[in-house]
C-alpha cells in the first residue's frame, strides 16, 4: 500500500541539505531550453532508478519511493511529490531497481522485493503471488535459491538489473541468476517464462562485476581469467566458454566457423525459444481497470492499430514473431501517459499486413544507405518498447554515471545501454513473420557461400553485400539483461546501509583492470558488438574491449556503452539519434565517442535515445555531457495531445535533430558537484553534493587529478616507453646495462601506471557514495605502504637507468623511432611547467613524482574539514606527513642521481668505472682535493676516498683527476664502523675507520672535513641499515647491527659469506656464514668464533655427503651438548670439548659404509671411548658392558650374547684376560683364567647344572670345545655346598660397581649448572643457569605445545631453595622436580631421560638376560643416590637420605603422598620416597622383564597352582585352605540385589578385595605396590566385619588363609617378580613398619602357593 511521504510539523518545509540533492529533467530538447527540475525532500538521495514512464528514490535511511505512471495501482505521481512504499519500511532498502515495467529492491540482508508487471514473469513467483498474477501491486518477496548444493541454500543478492521481459540478480558470489522471458535471460531452457531465478550458467565460474541491461539485450562486465587458469580449465569447460574472451572468428583461418561453445542464435532452437517466448505475453496482456469497470489492454503487449486504437497481439502469431510490448506509457512522443487508455478488445489482429513489413525492409536498407553506413543495422523492433533497466541500477553502480540516450521517440528507455544506429526512415510497427525471418536467413546463408550465419565476425569483413543483406534483416528477438550497478557505487547511508555490493577489487583492496565485457540476447541494431545483427542465446565476449580497462558498462533501449579507465567511452548500437557520441562506421562493434580535449568521463548513462556523460573539465567541478535526441518530433508532439493513444511503432525512429558529439549541458556548473548520472527513456536526473567546508571539492580534486594523471601515464606509455621498448628488444642500441635497465623501468612504470589506474577507478566509486564512505577508507590511506613503495620503486629505475647515462642513448632512440610524434612528446612534457617547452625525457619521467606532492596537499585540505581530535583528522594528517616526506625523499633521490651522473663524467675512467659503476649506486663525497688522506701515508703517494650510498671506495696511484690508479679497496657500509679519534698534541684531525677485516685510521685536513666526512658516513651508513639517514651519535651509532659480508683475507672464514649480527667490526650474535665448497654455519657467534648453539654443515667430498653437527660451540669449536652425523653414516650424540668428543656420547655406527652395526653409549676422552660405557655389536649379537681405555676393552666388563651366554671378567688390549665367570643358558658355569675372548687357558673349575664339578687345567674356545686335564666331582646327597665352590661361582664378582658406572652422565649434569666438579659450583648460579636454559630453549622453540609452553614457564622461576625444608614446603619441593622431569630442556629432566636411555641401551635386547638382574637393581640404586646429591645441591634443606623433618606433617594423607614414614611428629625423607616415583615408571619395562626372567621357573610353578585350584568353588576352597567358617560369606550383591552364596558359588567371597589386589600390577614404584596391599587388607577387613558383632583384631592364624583365598582368587600374573621388585626397592623406612608386615603376608603367600602340592 502506498502512502504519500509523511512530513513531521517541522519538515513541512524542505530543509536546506548538503549531500544527496537530485535533479530531473527530459532529454528531449535543445541544451538551452533544458531546465532541470529539483526535487525536494527531506532526505538525501542515495540513488535513483528509471523505468519507461516511472521511477524510484532511495533516500537514506532505507526509504523507497515510487513516481511516473504506476500502472499496476492506476496511480500517476508527480516527481515533485513521490510516494512512499511503505510495505517496504522496517526492511532497510540498500539498493532499487526499475524495469520497462515492473520494479524491485534489495535490503541489507540480500532479499528481493518485486512488484508491477508480471505478464513475462519478470516479477517471478513471488512468495506471496501465483503464475497467473499479470502484475503485483505490492512489493512482495522472491527468494532466489541455489538448487545446487544439498540441500539448497538461499542466495544473498548484492545486486538487481530489470529489463522489459526480464530481471538480473548478482549474488554476492559474484554469480548471474535470471528469470522472466526471453533470449536475454542468457539461460539455456526454451521455456519461457521463468518464474524462478535460476543461475546464468554459462558464466558460472567466472567473476561477474556488474550487468547492464537494454531494451532486450545485456551485457555484463567480467574479471579476466587469468591465462594460466584458462589454460588449465576442463575441455569442457573451454567448450562451454567457446574461448570466446580471447578471440573471434575473424582470426582464425576459417572465419566463418564458430566454436561450439558460441550457441547458434537463429534456427530452430530460435524459433522454440521465440515460440515460447512471445506466449505469456499472448495469453496474459497487461490490462487496466477504466473508470467506467471496462479492462483496458493496456500491457506492453498491446499493439496500437491503424486508427490509433490500442489492440492487443494476435495469439496465434507464427512462431517466432517479434512481439512489440507497446505499453500506454509509451507513447511515440516520449511522455509519460497520465490518462487510462479506452478499452479495446485483447484479441483483436494486427493491421499490418506482410506487404507493410517488407515495405519497411525495404525503407531500412535505403535509410542505411543515406546514413553513409554508419548505420550498423536496422532498428530492432522492440528497440523503442525495450526498457533498459540500468537507471534502476545507477546507483547502485556507476552506471549511474554512464552515457544516457533516450530517444526522441515513442519510449523513455532506460538510460544504460542504448546504442541504435540512426536510420532516417521510421521502422514499421508491425510484427515480423517467422516466415519473413527464414527467408531472409536463407539469403543470408547463400550470400555466405553456405557458412554459417551465426558467425560472430564483423560485418565489413563480409563484403558490401552481405553486410547490406545482413542489415535489411528484420530485427530477431533478442532480450537485455539488467546490469548491475557498480559495487562501489552502492552508498551505505547513516541509517545504517551497508554495501550491497563492494567494488570489484583484488587482495590489495583495489579495483582490477583486467576485464572483460559480455553480452548477450537481441542484436538487431548491432548493441551486442560482435560485428553483426544477430541474436546471442547466451553470453559472448566482445574481443574489442578485452583489454581496455573497461570498468563501467550502461545499457540503453538500442545502444551500448563501456567506460574506460582511461576516461574514454565506447559505444556501439543504434544510433538513430546520436546517443553514440561519434559517426563511425560500423556502430555493430565497439567505437570511441568523439570527446573534446581536456575532459574525462568518469561516469556514463544510457536512455532511450541518448547518453549522458559525466567529465572532469577544467575545473574540479564536473561537467555534463550530452549527446543525442535534441528536438521533440512533430509526431511526439502530436501523438502527446492524444495521451489515450499507445505507440504503434516497434523500432525507433531518427531524430529530427541530434548532436553527433557530446556537447556540454549549460546548467551543470549551476548545480554543484554531481556524484551520479542516471538516465531511463526520455529523463535524465543527477544526484548532487554541495561543497561544505571544501570537503567536496577536495574529494573532485583527488579524484579528478588521479584520472587526469592515470591519462597522462597511459598517454606515456602508448607514446613513448611501447614505441621504444619494441624497438630496443628488435633492435638493442642502448648498451647491455642500459638494455636491461630501460626494461625494468618499462616494468616499473607499468607497475605504477597500474596502480594509478586502479585507484582512479577507486576514487571514482568513492564520489559515487561520498555520502556513506568513511574518509579513512581511502586508498591512500588503506594502501599507503603499497603507494610508497611502488614509487620508490619507480624513481630508483628512473634515477638507476640516469645514473649509468641511458638517457643519453635514450634520446637518440626516440628521435630515430619517434620522429613523427616529437610534438605529441613535447606536448606531454609541456604539460609539466617546470620543463618549459623542452621535450626533456628526463624530466617526463621524473613527472610521476610530483604526484606525491599532490597527494599530501589534497590530504591536508581533507584534514581540515575535521577536529582535530578526531580519528579522522589523526588519520588523514598521518597521510599527508608520510606522503609529503617521501615527496622530498625521492626529490634528494633524484639530486642524488643527477649529481653521480655528473661525477661519473666528472672522473672517466674506465677501469674505474667500469668496476666502481653501478645502477643503485650514488655517490655522496670524494677527496679528490686531498680534503681525506690516509695517516702515515708516504710522500709520493695518493690516497683518493670516495663515499658512496653503499660502500666507502680507498684508491691508491697517482693522478686522481685522471683516475690513474693502480689498486683500489672496496668497503662496503653495511660492515663499516667509524667513530672520530680522540684530538692528541699532534692536532691531526684523524678518523678511525674500523672493518671486518682490518682498520685503518683517516686524517681530514680541517676540522670541518672532518665533521663533514663523519656525518656523511654516519648518514650513509645509517642509511643502508635501513634508518632515516640522520646518521645519530657519531661513533656510536650502529655499533651492533645485521648485515652481510664476504671475507677475502686469509683464515677460517676465507672467501666465507656471512649474515648475521656484528659487534664493532666483529661478527656476533646469530648469523650464518657460508664457504664456498659448500661448509656452512648458522648459529651464534661470539667476538668474531662461532659461540653458543649452532649448527654446522661439512661436506665430505670422499663420500659425496655432508657431515652435520646440531648442537654447542665455543672460540669457534665444537663445545658442549650436541649431535653430529657423519657422513659415512654413524651418528653421534653427546658432549664435546675443543672439537673432540668428551664426556658422555652414544656412537651408532652407520649402515652404509660399514659392514657391521653398533651402538656404543658411555664415556668418551679426547674422541676415545675411555671410561665405562656399554657396547652393542648388533651384528655380531654381543653386549659390552664394561670399561673402556683408548677405544679398547680393558678392565672389569659384562659380556652378553643373544645366545644367552654371559661373561663376566677382566679385559686386557681389547680381549678376554683374566679371571672370569662364564654361564651358558643352561646354567653350566665356567670359572677360570681367560687368555682371548671366549677361549680359556689355565686352571678353572667347570659347574654342572645337575650339581657335578670338574676342576682342572682347561684350554680351548668354549665355542669350539674345551680340552681338560682335572678332577670330575659329583656331589654326595645331602652332602651340604661347599662354601669356596659357591664363592666362586657367585655372580657379580668381576662387574664394574653400580657407583661408578655412568658417572660421566652425571657431571654433564652437573656442568649444565655449572659446576666444575660434583658439588663445587655456586648454588646461585646452578639456578640462574637453569633459568636461562629454559628461557632460551622457550624462545628458540616455536612449535612447542601448550602444555609444554605452560610448564616452561612455571619452571623459569626460580623456586625458595635457600631456606629449611618443612613439611609445608617439601610438596612444593617435590612438585617442581616432577615438572623439571617433564622436559629435558631442564638440566633434571635432561639428566632422567639420559638415564632412562643408558638404562635401556643395557639392559633391553640382548641384555635382557636374567643374570643381569642384580646389577640392573644396583644400577637403580646408583642412580637414586647420584640424583639426590644434586637434589641436594639444589635445595640444601633437604636431610640426608633418610634424615627426618622435624616439623609436623600437614596432614595423613599428605604423609602418605609423599611416601614418608609417620613417626610420632617427624617425616622421615629418603632418595628412594623423593626419586624413585620419577624415576621408576620410565625404567619400569625393561627392570620388571628381569625379574620376570629371574622367576620364570618358579611363575610356571606358582601358576599352575593358581590355575589348578581356583576350579574350586568358593566354599570348598576356604575349607580347603582353613579359613574359620565364621569368615565365610553367607550373601552376595549382584547389581545391588543381594544373593545368598550356595556351595557351588564361585569367585562371589571378597570380590572387593580379589579387584583391589589385581591393581597391584598397574601400578610402577613398589611405594604404590605396597598402598595396593594396603587397600586390600583394608578392603578385605570390611568385607569380614559384618560377619562378626563388635571389634575384633586380626591375628596371623586368622588371617593368612583368609589373604592367601584373595591371592588365588586375584590370579595375578608374575606375582613371583612382583614381590621381588617391591622387596628390592622398597624405602627401608617402611620395611619394619605395618606396610612391612603387609608385605610379608603377601610374600607368605606366594611361598605357601608355590608349595601345595602338585596334585
Amino acid at each position: 500500500m502506498e502512502c504519500r511521504e509523511e512530513r513531521p510539523a517541522d519538515e513541512q518545509a524542505p530543509t536546506p541539505l548538503e549531500r544527496g540533492l537530485l535533479h530531473i529533467w527530459q532529454s528531449v530538447g535543445s541544451c538551452a531550453q533544458v531546465c532541470p527540475e529539483r526535487v525536494f525532500l527531506s532526505r538525501p538521495v542515495l540513488q535513483t532508478a528509471l523505468g519507461e514512464h516511472h521511477g524510484l528514490l532511495l533516500t537514506q535511511g532505507g526509504l523507497v519511493y515510487s513516481f511516473g505512471e504506476l500502472l499496476w495501482r492506476d496511480l500517476s505521481v508527480p516527481v515533485s511529490d513521490p510516494v512512499l512504499e511503505a510495505s517496504l519500511l522496517g526492511r532497510m532498502v540498500v539498493r532499487v531497481a526499475a524495469g520497462g515495467f515492473h520494479c524491485g529492491a534489495l535490503s541489507e540482508q540480500g532479499n528481493v522485493y518485486v512488484w508491477g508487471e508480471n505478464t513475462a514473469g519478470q516479477c517471478g513467483l513471488t512468495e506471496r503471488g501465483i503464475a497467473a498474477n499479470i502484475t503485483v501491486s505490492e512489493p512482495c518477496p522472491l527468494t532466489v535459491v541455489d538448487s545446487d548444493v544439498v540441500p539448497p541454500a538461499a542466495v544473498r543478492v548484492v545486486n538487481l538489473a530489470f529489463g522489459r521481459e526480464h530481471s538480473l540478480a548478482l549474488s554476492a558470489q559474484n554469480e548471474l541468476w535470471a528469470w522472466g522471458s526471453g533470449c536475454q535471460l542468457g539461460l539455456v531452457t526454451n521455456t519461457f517464462p521463468v518464474w524462478r531465478p535460476q543461475k546464468v550458467e554459462h558464466l558460472s565460474g567466472r567473476h561477474v562485476i556488474q550487468v547492464a541491461c537494454g531494451a532486450y539485450h545485456s551485457l555484463a562486465l567480467v574479471r579476466s581469467l587469468p591465462p594460466q587458469n584458462y589454460n588449465t580449465q576442463k575441455p569442457s569447460e573451454k567448450r562451454e566458454r567457446g574461448q570466446s574472451p580471447h578471440y573471434t572468428v575473424t582470426e582464425k583461418e576459417e572465419p566463418f566457423v564458430v566454436d561450439g561453445g558460441h550457441y547458434c542464435p537463429l534456427g530452430v532452437e530460435l524459433t522454440e525459444v521465440m515460440t515460447s517466448e512471445t506466449s505469456p505475453r499472448r495469453r496474459g496482456p497487461r490490462r487496466r481497470l477504466q473508470p467506467g469497470g471496462r479492462s483496458a489492454g493496456s500491457s506492453p503487449a498491446s499493439v496500437a492499430s491503424e486508427d490509433g486504437k490500442s489492440n492487443t497481439k494476435q495469439k496465434n502469431l507464427p512462431a517466432g514473431t517479434k512481439l512489440e510490448p507497446d505499453d500506454p506509457l509509451t507513447q511515440t512522443d516520449g511522455s509519460p501517459k497520465s490518462q487510462p487508455l479506452p478499452g479495446c478488445r485483447s484479441n483483436k489482429k494486427s493491421a499490418f499486413p506482410d506487404e507493410m513489413e517488407l515495405q519497411s525492409l525495404l525503407q531500412k536498407l535505403s535509410c542505411h544507405s543515406l546514413e553513409m553506413h554508419h548505420t550498423s543495422g536496422p532498428g530492432d523492433t522492440d528497440s523503442l518498447s525495450s526498457y533498459t533497466s540500468d537507471d534502476s541500477c545507477v546507483s547502485s553502480t556507476p552506471s549511474t554515471d554512464l552515457l544516457t540516450s533516450s530517444y526522441k521517440e515513442d519510449f523513455p528507455i532506460k538510460s544504460q545501454s542504448n546504442n541504435n544506429s540512426g536510420l532516417a526512415v521510421p521502422y514499421s510497427s508491425s510484427p515480423v513473420c517467422l516466415e519473413d525471418v527464414r527467408l531472409c536467413l536463407e539469403a543470408e546463408e547463400q550470400a555466405l557461400k553456405g557458412k554459417k550465419s551465426s558467425s560472430l565476425t564483423n560485418i565489413n569483413q563480409r563484403g558490401n553485400t552481405a553486410a547490406n543483406r545482413r542489415r535489411s534483416l528484420p530485427g530477431t528477438p533478442t532480450r537485455g539483461s539488467p546490469r548491475r550497478r557498480r559495487p562501489c557505487a552502492c552508498k551505505p547511508s547513516s541509517a545504517g546501509r551497508t554495501q550491497a555490493a563492494a567494488p570489484e577489487e583484488a587482495d590489495d583492496g583495489l579495483p582490477s583492470l583486467d576485464t572483460e565485457v559480455w553480452s548477450w540476447g537481441r542484436g538487431s541494431e548491432g548493441q551486442l558488438g560482435h560485428g553483426d545483427q544477430l541474436a546471442r542465446l547466451q553470453p559472448l565476449c566482445i574481443k574489442p574491449l578485452t583489454g581496455e580497462e573497461v570498468i563501467q558498462v550502461a545499457a540503453g533501449s538500442h545502444h551500448s556503452l563501456a567506460l574506460t579507465a582511461h576516461c574514454q567511452v565506447y559505444s556501439w548500437g543504434s544510433n538513430m539519434c546520436g546517443q553514440l557520441g561519434h559517426v563511425n562506421s560500423p556502430v555493430t562493434v565497439p567505437q570511441q565517442t568523439k570527446l573534446s580535449d581536456g575532459l574525462r568521463v568518469w561516469d556514463v548513462s544510457a536512455g532511450q535515445s541518448h547518453s549522458l556523460l559525466l567529465a572532469d573539465g577544467d575545473c574540479v567541478q564536473p561537467v555534463l555531457l550530452y549527446c543525442g535526441q535534441r528536438q521533440e518530433p512533430m509526431s511526439a508532439q502530436s501523438e502527446r495531445s492524444n495521451p489515450n493513444q499507445r505507440s504503434c511503432q516497434r523500432s525507433p525512429n531518427r531524430a529530427e535533430s541530434y548532436t553527433v558529439r557530446p556537447t556540454l549541458l549549460p546548467f551543470c556548473m549551476e548545480m554543484g558537484y554531481a556524484s551520479s548520472v542516471c538516465s531511463g527513456g526520455q529523463n535524465c536526473t543527477v544526484l548532487v553534493d554541495q561543497n561544505v567546508m571544501g570537503f567536496i571539492s577536495a574529494i573532485h580534486e583527488m579524484a579528478s587529478r588521479e584520472r587526469q594523471f592515470y591519462c597522462w601515464l597511459n598517454s606515456v606509455r602508448k607514446l613513448l616507453l611501447t614505441p621504444l621498448r619494441n624497438r630496443e628488444s628488435s633492435c638493442p642500441s642502448l648498451g647491455e646495462p642500459c638494455t636491461h635497465l630501460f626494461f625494468s623501468l618499462c616494468e616499473s612504470f607499468v607497475r605504477l601506471s597500474t596502480l594509478i589506474g586502479r585507484h582512479s577507478t577507486s576514487l571514482t566509486y568513492f564520489q559515487h557514495d561520498v555520502q556513506g564512505r568513511d574518509v579513512t577508507s581511502l586508498p591512500l590511506l588503506m594502501q599507503t605502504e603499497h603507494f610508497l613503495d611502488s614509487y620508490k620503486e619507480y624513481c630508483s629505475s628512473v634515477g638507476n637507468f640516469q645514473v649509468m647515462g641511458g638517457f643519453q642513448s635514450l634520446r637518440k632512440l626516440s628521435l630515430e623511432c619517434l620522429d613523427s610524434q616529437q610534438t605529441v612528446l613535447a606536448q606531454l612534457c609541456v604539460s609539466d611547467q617546470s620543463v618549459g617547452g623542452d621535450a626533456d625525457l628526463v624530466s617526463l619521467l621524473y613527472r610521476p613524482l610530483q604526484q606525491l606532492h599532490q597527494y599530501s596537499r589534497v590530504l591536508l585540505k581533507l584534514a581540515a574539514c575535521y577536529d582535530v581530535l578526531t580519528a579522522e583528522y589523526q588519520s588523514l594528517h598521518q597521510g599527508f606527513s608520510q606522503y609529503e616526506s617521501l615527496s622530498l625523499s625521492l626529490l634528494r633521490r633524484k639530486k642524488e642521481a643527477e649529481t653521480t651522473l655528473l661525477f661519473w663524467k666528472t672522473h672517466s675512467g674506465k677501469t674505474t668505472q667500469e668496476v666502481l659503476r653501478l645502477p643503485q649506486r650514488r655517490v655522496v663525497c670524494e677527496s679528490s682535493n686531498r680534503s681525506l688522506t690516509l695517516q702515515n701515508a708516504g710522500r709520493f703517494s695518493n690516497h683518493w676516498f670516495m663515499l658512496f650510498n653503499d660502500v666507502l671506495v680507498h684508491t691508491q696511484g697517482a693522478i686522481p683527476s685522471q683516475s690513474l690508479f693502480s689498486t683500489h679497496h672496496v668497503y662496503p657500509l653495511t660492515c663499516l664502523w667509524v667513530k672520530p679519534v680522540t684530538e692528541d698534541s699532534s692536532s691531526l684531525y684523524a678518523i678511525k675507520i674500523t672493518c671486518p677485516e682490518e682498520s685503518f685510521t683517516v686524517v681530514a685536513s680541517t676540522p670541518q672535513e672532518k665533521n663533514k666526512w663523519l656525518r656523511s658516513i654516519n648518514q650513509a651508513v645509517d642509511q643502508v641499515l635501513g634508518g632515516g639517514g640522520q646518521g645519530s651519535s657519531p661513533g656510536v651509532m650502529g655499533m651492533s647491527r645485521t648485515a652481510s659480508y664476504t671475507f677475502t683475507g686469509e683464515g677460517r672464514f676465507k672467501d666465507a659469506k656471512y649474515t648475521g649480527g656484528w659487534l664493532a667490526g666483529r661478527v656476533h650474535g646469530r648469523g650464518t656464514m657460508k664457504w664456498p665448497d659448500g661448509q656452512m654455519y648458522s648459529g651464534n657467534f661470539k667476538n668474531g668464533l662461532e659461540d653458543g648453539y649452532g649448527e654446522c654443515i661439512i661436506p665430505n667430498k670422499t663420500l659425496n655427503k655432508p657431515d652435520i653437527y646440531q648442537g654447542h660451540w665455543r672460540e669457534g669449536k665444537i663445545h658442549g651438548f650436541g649431535k653430529y652425523k657423519y657422513a659415512s653414516g654413524e651418528v653421534y650424540e653427546g658432549c664435546f670439548s675443543d672439537g673432540q668428543r668428551h664426556g658422555y656420547g652414544m656412537l651408532s655406527s652407520g649402515k652404509m659404509a660399514k659392514k657391521s652395526s653398533s651402538v656404543f653409549i658411555g664415556h668418551w676422552v679426547h674422541d676415545k671411548k675411555t671410561g665405562y660405557g656399554v657396547y652393542d655389536d648388533i651384528t655380531r649379537g654381543e653386549k659390552y658392558m664394561g670399561v673402556w681405555l683408548d677405544e679398547q676393552r680393558h678392565g672389569s666388563a659384562v659380556v652378553v650374547t643373544q645366545h644367552g651366554v654371559y661373561y663376566e671378567g677382566t679385559f686386557r688390549d681389547n680381549k678376554m684376560s683374566g679371571p672370569g665367570l662364564l654361564v651358558s643358558d643352561d646354567d653350566t658355569a665356567l670359572h677360570g683364567e681367560f687368555s682371548d675372548d671366549w677361549t680359556v687357558n689355565g686352571k678353572g673349575v667347570l659347574s654342572l647344572a645337575n650339581g657335578d664339578c670338574l676342576e682342572g687345567q682347561f684350554s680351548g674356545e668354549w665355542t669350539a670345545g674345551l680340552k681338560v686335564v682335572g678332577t670330575y666331582t659329583k656331589p654326595v646327597v645331602d652332602e651340604p655346598e661347599s662354601k669356596d665352590r659357591s664363592s666362586v661361582l657367585r655372580l657379580g664378582q668381576y662387574v664394574v660397581p653400580a657407583g661408578q658406572r655412568w658417572v660421566c652422565v652425571f657431571d654433564e649434569c652437573w656442568s649444565r649448572l655449572g659446576c666444575d666438579a660434583p658439588g663445587r659450583g655456586e648454588r646461585a648460579a646452578a639456578w640462574e643457569n637453569i633459568a636461562v636454559t629454559i628461557t632460551t630453549a622457550r624462545r628458540h622453540s616455536p612449535d612447542l605445545s601448550k602444555s609444554q609452553t605452560k610448564v616452561l614457564e612455571c619452571l623459569e622461576f626460580i623456586p625458595q631453595h635457600g631456606e629449611p625444608v618443612t613439611t609445608a614446603n617439601y610438596d612444593n619441593i617435590r612438585r617442581y622436580l616432577i615438572k623439571a622431569c617433564e622436559t629435558p630442556l631442564h638440566p633434571l629432566g635432561w639428566l632422567v631421560e639420559t638415564l632412562v636411555t643408558v638404562y635401556r641401551m643395557t639392559y633391553v635386547g640382548v641384555g635382557s638376560n636374567c643374570r643381569l638382574l642384580r646389577q640392573a637393581v644396583q644400577e637403580v640404586q646408583a642412580y637414586l643416590t647420584h640424583f639426590y646429591c644434586i637434589v641436594r645441591f639444589l635445595f640444601p634443606g633437604l636431610p640426608d637420605d633418610g634424615g627426618i623433618i622435624p616439623d609436623p606433617p600437614a596432614s595423613p594423607a599428605g604423609r602418605h603422598n609423599s611416601d614418608t614414614a609417620e613417626q610420632a611428629s617427624v617425616m622421615v625423607v629418603s632418595c628412594s620416597s623423593l626419586l624413585l616415583p620419577l624415576l621408576l615408571p620410565r625404567l619400569y619395562p625393561p627392570l620388571f622383564t628381569l625379574y620376570c626372567l629371574q622367576e620364570e621357573r618358579e611363575e610356571a610353578q606358582y601358576w599352575e597352582r593358581i590355575l589348578r585350584i581356583n576350579k574350586q568353588p568358593d566354599q570348598s576352597l576356604l575349607n580347603f585352605l582353613g579359613v574359620q567358617e565364621k569368615f565365610w560369606p553367607v550373601w552376595m550383591s549382584i547389581l545391588g540385589e543381594r544373593k545368598q552364596i550356595v556351595s557351588t558359588s564361585k569367585d562371589a567371597c571378597f570380590v572387593s578385595a580379589v579387584e583391589t589386589l589385581q591393581q597391584i600390577s598397574t601400578t610402577f614404584t613398589p611405594s604404590d605396590k605396597l598402598l595396593v596391599i594396603q587397600k586390600t587388607f583394608e578392603e578385605l577387613t570390611q568385607e569380614v566385619k559384618p560377619l562378626l558383632h563388635g571389634d575384633f583384631l586380626w591375628c596371623m592364624d586368622d588371617l593368612l588363609p583368609l589373604f592367601l583365598y584373595v591371592v588365588f582368587r586375584a590370579r595375578i600374573r608374575n606375582l613371583g617378580a612382583e614381590v621381588n621388585l617391591i622387596e628390592d626397592l622398597m624405602d627401608p623406612n617402611v620395611q619394619h613398619g605395618e606396610l612391612g608386615m603387609m608385605f610379608t603376608t603377601l610374600k607368605a603367600c606366594y611361598i605357601q602357593i608355590q608349595r601345595e602340592p602338585t596334585t
